[in-house]
């Protein structure tokens, strides 16, 4: 009988050797399995030892239990205990892999693999394991064997004698003595397929890499060539044959399980190509198709079976083809775009405990080495290594990364890859996602010598190494080209000149020479200016890069920062506002109009960060009509007054391009907008308001300049074309009428000429050269046109309007809405002109011809020479002209009973005839779609040439950075073009019908 209190002692003793259930351990020790070896104090001193005692003292009864005699019990548990590498082997490798626990209880005499210590076992390689498999003559054998073998790779590993690096390197080992023995099986099942041909088997991915993990996909390319004198095709339909048996014999599941899928979707074409091709025909897919991830994943290439010596061939033949990737053009983009587009594909329940692809994960830093080794590796051949550490000290070594970073990266590549292996190792299943039972997180901790509070330990260590990776894994690129160009300590190397000319060139930098300088003059020195400097300009860099335009990024943020350098807030601005730095990246790399404006007044900079600014939100017009009119009134003369006003303008058109292009950019914690319509209404809405306002400071200047605070007649402006519509682009004149009322007892030719004078000097104030942009103002749309007054009386317009008046006028004053002066005399002016605009009964048959008569001249007289009237987007097949005539043409003919077209607005008046059945919603759809799209390239233009333009830009580089605008990536310039001609096409099909009656 137990003596009082031994229960309690024993208890307390398995706690204090980390056993989680005591008293299930309790049991099993007491069980007749380990009576001869229960009282030995080693066997619960390397019990405590392994990661998970419970489930080690488990597997330990288990193994016993399967031995088939009391003899075979009794040589395990002496040599257990009598030999302490057996014990540590064996306990650690039952207390880290259920999955091994069960194939050892399944064959209880492999524990003998673990026995023998010599020198020559502690690092095995492909002949070792060859050895191991050589018995194997079937897939159930093989899968019985392959197990054997990686129970010594796991037991080295979880006792430390191997590193990651080396577990990594003998598991690739494995696989490449297993890809040969399950050839070997498949090729004596078909001796007359193996005579008729040459088979490679090239590893690629980890494998390639020799740094394989426990449970993975073995990625593979066959390559075939027929023997001499064969026929080629039927050599390729036997190397076919042979090649599909290997990966069944490897992948498909036993008695004994599966060993690991073969993959050979990395092959040109992927699974929809032939399996096996010949070596001539896998050039000419690399030399004509082939995508940029296709070159970065031969990076990987190793031939591990069949017939070697074509498979050296293979490699050494695509092998100038992997160094000169880093030419192609948008190389970087693509790199950048497929690591994305990984991400993004990651559930979103899964993306936190994604070890692997999740940010800050594996592939960040498989990514980051590979890039550099395809721009770097033309050059320097010490790079061209498959394996991501030996690579990651490879251009540690070169100067190609900061030997700092290198350190870093490599200390969390292996703390993650070794957590990897351990979360695999546990049931031998793929998985990369952290496991999240804390039972799991403390084996998995334990396993990795975090034993004071292993679940806390390992999540505050994984989070600690994923953050070091997502820091470091972009600015890797970018830092090396900043020590290039500084003072290093001595000891440090650096980039060449011609290394960093190469990155800079990979990273889509037309003028590198230049590049170097500007990042010379803005990083060197040991000033804090500088040292804040070489903090922003790795990240700056890559944003750079992500635009059509690097060089002007660059360029323009050393103008930038050479203008706000000695002020104390810019780069504090920069280093500690989340989004100010991006936002300028984004604003200095879109074009020149933004820039431009900036570089005026650069301190308006500050409206890129997310504080007291005033951020991107457009002000509505009430706010700027305050602001300016307040500005006015401080001035000193009517030149000085309008100035202020100009100067409040261009810095509202820099805070409504600004919002503009980073909206369609996306940044990394916002993706880009993805309402088009919504970015079009709201720059129209933003300038248009600005004009407004800006034409009620100007008029208030004048007025107050000479007449003081009463003009001889009331004046209002009246917003006409796309001002009156809400729909001003960064490059449109301001359409207007202007109108006045002589006041009671002023002479009319007085008041006509302070009318006059007044719209004289306000469109010189507003054209003054200066460092602001002008507002030009266009009155061409007034009665009589240019041969007319420019401002005639309100009972003028209504004597002209009742006896004079033309269709075409009538259609433009569709758009007619007050925007400064008198707002009294601008509503009767609106009320003079509705029963034009919505004529009662619509308009006559007449009308309507007159109409489509003035389109088609227009259509025919009005398109610039040579140019593409597919792609012209005012005057273009189904572009602004066409859209706006059709709705104006539903307003002309049924304002006068539908309230909700009269409106000035074109996207406005479309729904309101789509709501009253006037077009069909499929039809309003396509329109819209097209009027957004064409207004939408205009702003384009504007922002990318800084200057206005109804067509796509000829040059290559603004072609590009408006594709970038409109959501395009590097590289799709053709799609857009594309993509804009069916929309637009499809919108004048739609306008044939309903403005034409086609």
């Amino acid at each position: 009988m137990m003596a009082p209190g031994r229960r309690s002692s024993t208890f307390t003793r398995l706690l204090r050797h980390g056993f989680t259930d005591p008293s299930a351990a309790e049991r099993l020790l007491d069980g007749a399995e380990l009576e001869p070896v229960r009282s030995d104090p080693v066997l619960l001193d390397a019990l405590g030892a392994t990661a998970d005692p419970d489930l080690a003292l488990l597997g330990l009864v288990r193994l016993v239990e399967a031995q088939d005699s009391h003899i075979a019990e009794r040589e395990l548990l002496d040599t257990l205990i009598a030999a302490k590498p057996l014990r540590d082997r064996l306990l650690g490798v039952l207390g880290a892999s259920a999955a091994l626990a069960d194939h050892l209880a399944r064959h209880p005499r492999d524990w003998q693999e673990l026995v023998t210590y010599e020198p020559q076992d502690l690092h095995p390689g492909v002949r070792e394991f060859e050895r191991g498999l050589a018995q194997a003559t079937d897939p159930v054998a093989l899968r019985v064997a392959y197990r054997r073998c990686l129970l010594s790779i796991a037991a080295r590993d979880v006792c430390g004698t191997t590193d990651l690096a080396q577990t990594a390197a003998e598991l690739a080992d494995l696989a490449t003595a297993t890809l040969r023995a399950a050839l070997a099986i498949a090729g004596r099942a078909a001796p007359d397929d193996a005579a008729l041909c040459r088979l490679a088997v090239v590893a690629m991915g980890k494998c390639g890499g020799h740094e394989l993990n426990y449970v993975s996909d073995v990625d593979v390319i066959f390559v075939g060539e027929a023997v001499e004198g064969a026929d080629e095709r039927k050599a390729l339909q036997a190397a076919t044959r042979l090649a599909s048996h290997m990966m069944r014999i490897c992948s498909e599941t036993t008695v004994e399980g599966s060993i690991w899928p073969v993959d050979a979707n990395l092959r040109p074409e992927g699974r929809n190509g032939p399996l096996v091709r010949t070596l001539s025909s896998h050039l000419a897919y690399y030399q004509r198709w082939a995508k940029t991830w296709e070159f970065q994943a031969l990076l990987k290439a190793r031939p591990v079976a069949g017939d070697l010596g074509l498979g050296e061939e293979y490699v050494a033949t695509l092998a100038p083809l992997v160094w000169h990737a880093a030419e192609r053009e948008n190389f970087v983009a693509d790199v950048q775009k497929m690591r994305r587009r990984v991400v993004e594909n990651i559930p979103v329940a899964e993306i936190e405990r994604e070890l692997k692809l999740g940010p800050g994960g594996l592939r960040d830093v498989e990514f980051a080495v590979q890039l550099l080794q395809l721009v770097h590796g033309r050059a320097d051949t010490s790079l061209r290594s498959g394996t991501t550490l030996d690579a990651l000290k490879a251009l540690a070594a070169g100067g190609y990364v900061g030997r700092a970073d290198a350190v870093q990266l490599d200390d969390a590549y292996r703390f993650l890859r070794s957590m990897e292996h351990r979360i695999q190792l546990y049931r031998l299943r793929r998985t990369h996602l952290v496991p999240e039972d804390d039972a799991d997180l403390r084996r998995i901790g334990r396993s990795l010598g975090l034993r004071a509070d292993p679940v806390v330990e390992l999540n505050r260590e994984w989070k600690r190494h994923a953050a070091v990776v997502r820091r470091l894994h972009e600015k890797l690129f970018y830092r090396p080209l900043l020590d290039a160009v500084a003072q290093l300590a001595p000891g440090e190397s650096r980039l060449s000149p011609n290394a960093a000319r190469e990155r800079l060139v990979a990273l889509g930098y037309a003028d590198p020479a230049a590049a170097l300088r500007h990042l010379e003059a803005l990083a060197s020195g040991v000033s804090r200016k500088a040292a804040i400097q070489r903090t922003l300009l790795p990240v700056l860099l890559g944003w750079f890069a992500d635009s059509a335009d690097p060089d002007a990024g660059l360029l323009n943020f050393r103008k930038v920062s050479d203008a706000l350098g000695k002020t104390p807030w810019y780069l504090r601005l920069l280093r500690d506002e989340g989004a100010a730095a991006e936002n300028l990246a984004r604003v200095l790399s879109a074009g020149r109009l933004a820039p431009d404006l900036l570089m005026r007044a650069p301190e308006a900079v500050a409206l890129l960060g997310d504080g007291d600014g005033g951020g991107l939100e457009p002000r509505g017009r009430a706010h700027l009509e305050q602001e300016i009119l307040a500005a006015v009134r401080r001035a000193d003369g009517g030149e000085q007054a309008v100035t202020a006003a100009r100067g409040v303008r261009r810095r509202e058109l820099f805070r409504t391009a600004a919002a503009d292009i980073v909206a369609s950019y996306g940044t990394e914690e916002t993706p880009a907008v993805a309402d088009q319509g919504a970015l079009v209404d709201q720059v129209g809405g933003a300038v248009s308001d600005l004009t407004a306002a800006t034409l009620a400071g100007t008029l208030r200047a004048v007025v107050r300049d000479r007449w003081g605070d009463t003009l001889p007649t009331r004046f209002a402006v009246i917003g006409m074309g796309r001002f009156g519509g809400h729909e001003l682009g960064y490059g449109s004149d301001a359409d207007v009428l202007f109108v006045h009322e002589p006041r009671e007892g002023v002479d009319e030719q007085e008041a006509s000429r302070a009318a006059n004078a007044v719209v004289s000097e306000m469109r010189r104030l507003l054209q003054v050269s200066s460092a602001d942009p002008p507002l030009l103002i266009d009155a061409d749309l007034r009665p009589e046109g240019k041969s007319g007054p420019l401002v005639r009386t309100l009972n003028s317009y209504g004597a002209y309007y009742r006896r004079w008046s033309l269709v075409w006028e009538s259609q433009a004053l569709l758009r007619a809405e007050f925007v400064a002066g008198d707002e009294d005399l601008g509503r009767r002016f609106i009320e003079l002109v509705d029963p034009l605009r919505y004529p009662a009964e619509g308009l006559g048959d007449d009308a309507v011809r007159e109409i489509r008569r003035l389109k088609a001249r227009m259509e025919s007289e009005r398109m610039p020479r040579g140019a593409d009237p597919t792609l012209h987007t005012k005057l273009g097949r189904g572009g602004l002209s066409d859209v706006e005539w059709t709705v104006q043409l539903f307003q002309l003919q049924h304002g006068w009973v539908e309230p909700g077209l009269r409106t000035t607005r074109t996207r406005e008046a479309l729904g309101a005839a789509c709501a009253a059945g006037l077009v069909s919603g499929e039809d309003a759809v396509i329109l819209d779609e097209a009027w957004v799209l064409a207004t939408r390239v205009r702003n384009a233009v504007m922002l990318v040439r800084g200057r206005a333009g109804d067509t796509f830009p000829s040059d290559g580089r603004e072609l590009a950075a408006v594709g970038r605008y409109l959501g395009y990536g590097p590289g799709h310039v053709g799609d857009m073009l594309e993509d804009y001609r069916r929309i637009t096409r499809r919108a004048r099909a739609v306008v044939e019908v309903l403005f034409y009656g086609a």
